[in-house]
């Protein structure tokens, strides 16, 4: 209480100096252009008391002293000269109610120039202070903001001074400076000698103010919608943003017995406004042990990860089966430096399209379970070249399927994809014809069950926007969107992995699985934070560019086609979509119609046949 007292008197202090030395500088400016408004040196004492008295007092009364000034804001700035106003208008009405000649151009004149030089002598000390504590800190301190005043922001403040002393600790390189909380009750609050600045809202203002260079989110209990709207608005700063996990996620054992170890960068997906969806790893390790597991287009993005999950559940052996040899040799090599001698891994260089290779492989290694991964997924190349998607992904997916039928695999799962509901590309399209025939095998297969799962875009998947994004912006070059107002679903790659196998895993045959993945993301929307991820002003320091919509793309994806229904899973977060009756008859002449003119490499017959195959088919240029 001593040294809060004598902060206020200094604060007060200066404050009546710049009052008295503005009020003689007001008296020399009228001595010099309007001598007749001069005031006598009595009258100017009076004026200079007056003033002092009821600036200080209108000023103490507003909260001007109960702030340091190094922690002031606009809106303290905008308190301070309302403060001098009013001082000066009551002065003013003073004189006038007790007869004595006063001037309202010399008051004026004399508010604006003490209101200047109170402002800038209250921006030069802030601006000053800073510097100094900036210069002063210890090597690698960084001057740090924590997102939330509650038992997490206690345990961190704790953390760190606690570690004041421990140069190894990372949390000895941490200068708290201030908190934010959205609760009123906790503004302007102190937590162990820290205290709350303001809101969420005002952290960028914060950020500039206080020199910030780290955030630390430390809310673990808070809501996805609240979570994602707090990221974006730490994502508009150039700090480095650490998270704390979801409450969930942390572990206090005695590997981890602290809060800021367990911070991590923040990452994209921590922008998708949702908790990452779990799965029951039991399940999956009853689906996976033990079992030969044959991955198709297993170097891809999702193909390799989901070699890698599976290898982690001791199958009795792992077919990765690509036509790209690099991809395919990376990720065997990375599983055998991560496991060794302990997982039986086969890499084969085939394409699902050649039948006749695909049936040797089955027969040499009779998988139990079928993870097909491979097709053609890029829609502008797709649109231009339709009969080599059908050739892939339509008879690569008959081909494997009729095969996993044939040499009795316990299940086949399929990735299929949102592009595959309503389509208005071929790519997605030939998804759609995919799902129908694993329907077909799923209605006649009286061994293996068939099953698909569905789900949005994959944030980091080969041919996604983040890696395209990142180059852009570490090449210095554009973003490029194609349309402001475009939207995705988007989920992580160990995501869509886990969906895969808690699929295999729930699986009885014929079910679609859909993901719920929240809302919808804006293109653009996820391009800005990107951006400012990597510490950059969009549309300033990088230009987002529309290009327009390309050939087949639409504004938005659907996940469930309108004649399935939705049924719950043991998973909140899973639903199936019915099983679509298929006529057998039909749809194979309809296979040996579109095989033909795909063999003919008739580009036209084969969108022509697409569109009868699948009526919801919608085929544009754009939309």
């Amino acid at each position: 209480m001593f040294r809060f007292t004598w902060r206020k008197l200094f604060l007060a202090i200066t404050d009546v100096f710049f009052i008295v030395i503005g009020t003689l500088l007001t008296n020399v400016i009228f001595s010099f252009a309007m001598p007749q408004y001069e005031y006598p040196t009595t009258r100017l004492f009076y004026i200079v008391v007056i003033n002092s008295i009821l600036c200080f007092l209108v000023q103490f009364a507003l909260g001007s002293y109960s702030r340091a000034w190094r922690d002031f804001k606009l809106r303290d700035y905008l308190s301070c000269v309302l403060g001098l106003f009013a001082g000066q208008f009551i002065s003013y009405l003073i004189f006038v109610v007790l007869g004595k000649s006063a001037s309202k151009v010399f008051f004026t004149v004399n508010f604006i120039v003490i209101t200047i030089l109170v402002l800038v002598f209250r921006l030069m000390f802030k601006k000053t202070f800073l510097f100094l504590t900036v210069a002063g800190k210890q090597s690698g301190e960084q001057r740090t903001l924590i997102v939330g005043a509650g038992k997490a922001a206690r345990m961190i403040l704790s953390e760190i001074d606690a570690a004041k002393y421990d140069n190894d600790n990372p949390s000895a390189g941490i200068e708290p400076v201030g908190l934010v909380d959205d609760d009123p009750g906790k503004i302007h609050a102190r937590i162990n000698g820290v205290k709350v600045l303001g809101t969420t809202k005002e952290i960028p203002e914060i950020v500039d103010e206080l020199s910030i260079e780290q955030i630390i989110f430390a809310i673990p209990s808070c809501d996805e919608k609240d979570r994602k709207r707090i990221l974006e608005i730490c994502s508009r700063t150039k700090c480095r943003i650490k998270v704390i996990p979801f409450l969930g996620n942390l572990l206090f054992d005695d590997d981890h017995t602290e809060l800021i170890e367990q911070a991590t960068d923040i990452k994209i997906e921590d922008l998708l406004g949702r908790e990452p969806i779990t799965f029951d790893k039991s399940n999956i390790k009853d689906l996976i042990k033990d079992k030969v597991c044959m991955v198709t287009g297993g170097g891809g993005s999702i193909g390799s990860e989901l070699v890698r999950q599976i290898a982690k559940y001791s199958p009795k052996q792992v077919i990765i089966v690509d036509i790209y040899e690099n991809n395919a040799y990376e990720v065997q090599q990375e599983l055998l430096m991560e496991h060794g001698d302990t997982l039986n891994v086969e890499t084969i260089i085939s394409s699902v399209r050649d039948y006749d290779k695909m049936e040797k492989i089955f027969k040499e290694f009779r998988p139990n379970l079928v993870f097909h991964a491979a097709a053609h997924k890029h829609v502008p190349l797709m649109e231009v070249v339709p009969e080599e998607a059908v050739k892939n992904n339509i008879f690569g997916t008959f081909n494997v399927a009729t095969l996993a039928e044939l040499y009795k695999a316990d299940k086949f799962v399929m990735i299929s994809t949102d592009k595959a509901v309503n389509p208005t590309n071929v790519m997605g399209c030939t998804k759609r014809v995919c799902e129908m025939i694993i329907q077909y095998k799923a209605q006649y297969s009286t061994h293996t069950e068939f099953v698909t799962t569905r789900f949005g875009n994959v944030l980091g998947s080969n041919g996604s926007v983040i890696p395209l994004f990142r180059h852009q912006i570490e090449s210095g070059k554009p973003v490029t969107v194609t349309h402001p107002d475009i939207i995705r679903y988007f989920m992580t790659i160990p995501e869509a992995v886990s969906l895969v196998l808690e699929a295999g895993s729930m699986a009885s045959g014929g079910e679609i699985f859909v993901l719920d993945m929240g809302e919808p993301v804006k293109i653009v929307s996820l391009a800005e934070n990107l951006i400012r991820m990597y510490g950059k002003v969009p549309y300033k320091d990088v230009e987002i560019r529309f290009t327009g919509l390309r050939p087949g793309e639409k504004l938005y994806e659907e996940l469930l086609m309108d004649e399935e229904g939705l049924e719950k899973t043991s998973n909140k977060k899973i639903f199936i979509g019915n099983q679509i009756s298929i006529e057998p008859k039909e749809l194979l002449r309809q296979l040996d119609d579109i095989e033909k003119y795909a063999n003919n490499n008739d580009s036209e017959k084969v969108v022509e046949k697409l569109a009868e195959m699948v009526p919801t088919f919608n085929h544009k240029t754009n939309e």
